[in-house]
């Protein structure tokens, strides 16, 4: 890979695999594709222990319930479930309905082959990217289709209320490009689920659609209480103070992501990520001679890592997924401390994989979950300037995975980077 050229890996040209070679006015400003990917919205995964990994993910990491689907009618009827193991979760860290989705893996297998057979060991069940208008889905779509991608399945869903579209990259990952996620605000509710086919969609919409305060009164006209959406459930016990505030664990979730993928052919990942989705290659890291490419959303450093499959068995980790880690953003170095002690103390596997690996990012750790997937817990990712260009590696902090100071020097963007906003709890 040319690594005075980060954007440009040896032996992928512009212009490769039918990208578009006129421009398209997006907003204004002028660019290759008619949308603009602002950042990774939410990640799911498939699992075989569903109440274990929700007690995991609400219980222990602080996730909120704001919807479920009943997934066990896909399923023959000798089958189907009779507990929850055939319901998906959607779950959320903050305002957004849902950050974070649990499936049940086999209703989940029969989705992928109604969709197009996705290989099993692709868990990661859809990989979501915001853009910041209805147009850009409703455009994004024809010109995907355009530019010989496969759309699977384009739209509306409630939960979440958010128009998009599905197209898989060249190794079975979903990727979704969506618009206007469902806010759930003070009262911890989302919308009821009995609107689902009073505003849904199965195609594209047509543009202009109407604002969502219209929606709202179209919902309550056709008699439906708009305050009977599912409201999360309320904390038991607060005991931790973090930040000022009482909560039940010592840390909290601020931001999902980035994403970590291991996939067999780098050079294909690249085309669909950074020529079609339109992410930025920040750098590339040779790790004992595995290449790792690193792409960004915003300002972030990344948003996306990619790694060499073969990377999966050096490393020790789940063989039978590609996803190698999601990452979670607490709220400080301090937090992530606390994190790592109150999760080992509750029998999580914690591991600590080289800082190499995770340029952008200092200290960090994955928590194994139930199901095998890898959180790598971290407190700070670089931000990048209107150069776009990366801090050089010898500027940046020295990890020792062995010992983690108590306390840390500030960086010049130590608190930097989005923002959560409202509450902690």
């Amino acid at each position: 890979m040319d690594m005075d050229r980060p954007d440009r890996p040896a032996g992928l040209n512009e212009g490769e695999g039918g990208v578009a070679d006129g421009m398209h006015d997006v907003g204004g400003m002028l660019l290759p594709r008619p949308f603009q990917v602002v950042r990774i919205g939410h990640v799911g995964f498939n699992v075989t222990k569903i109440e274990q990994t929700l007690d995991f993910f609400c219980n222990l990491l602080g996730f909120h319930i704001s919807d479920t689907i009943d997934l066990g009618a896909l399923l023959p009827p000798e089958e189907r479930p009779i507990d929850r193991s055939g319901i998906a979760f959607f779950l959320r860290h903050g305002s957004d309905h849902h950050s974070f989705v649990l499936f049940p893996e086999a209703a989940a297998k029969v989705a992928a082959q109604q969709l197009g057979a996705f290989p099993i060991e692709v868990t990661a069940n859809q990989i979501s990217w915001q853009v910041g208008g209805l147009r850009q889905v409703v455009e994004g779509n024809d010109w995907m289709q355009e530019h010989g991608r496969r759309v699977v399945y384009s739209g509306r869903d409630i939960p979440g209320s958010n128009f998009h579209f599905y197209t898989p990259d060249d190794e079975g990952h979903l990727n979704e490009v969506f618009y206007g996620m469902e806010q759930i605000g003070w009262n911890g509710k989302s919308k009821p689920g009995a609107v689902r086919d009073l505003i849904g969609y199965a195609a594209p919409p047509p543009i202009p659609h109407r604002s969502e305060a219209e929606e709202l009164r179209f919902i309550a006209d056709n008699g439906i209480d708009l305050d009977s959406g599912l409201r999360a459930t309320l904390p038991e016990a607060e005991t931790h103070d973090v930040d000022g505030v009482l909560l039940e664990r010592p840390f909290k979730i601020v931001k999902v992501g980035p994403l970590r993928l291991f996939v067999k052919d780098v050079q294909k990942a690249l085309h669909f990520y950074r020529d079609l989705l339109g992410l930025k290659i920040t750098e590339t890291v040779n790790w004992n001679g595995h290449i790792c490419v690193f792409l960004r959303a915003g300002l972030e450093h990344h948003s996306l890592a990619l790694y060499p499959i073969e990377l999966r068995e050096v490393l020790g980790l789940n063989k039978n997924t590609t996803a190698m880690a999601l990452g979670m953003r607490v709220g400080s170095y301090s937090q992530l401390r606390a994190a790592i002690a109150y999760l080992s103390e509750r029998g999580v596997e914690i591991r600590k994989l080289p800082p190499e690996l995770f340029p952008g990012i200092d200290y960090s750790a994955l928590a194994i979950s139930p199901c095998g997937h890898a959180v790598q817990l971290h407190y700070y990712m670089e931000q990048l300037g209107w150069n776009g260009e990366p801090c050089p590696p010898e500027l940046r902090r020295q990890v020792d995975n062995d010992h983690w100071p108590e306390t840390l020097e500030p960086l010049t963007d130590s608190f930097f980077g989005e923002t959560f906003f409202g509450p902690l709890g």
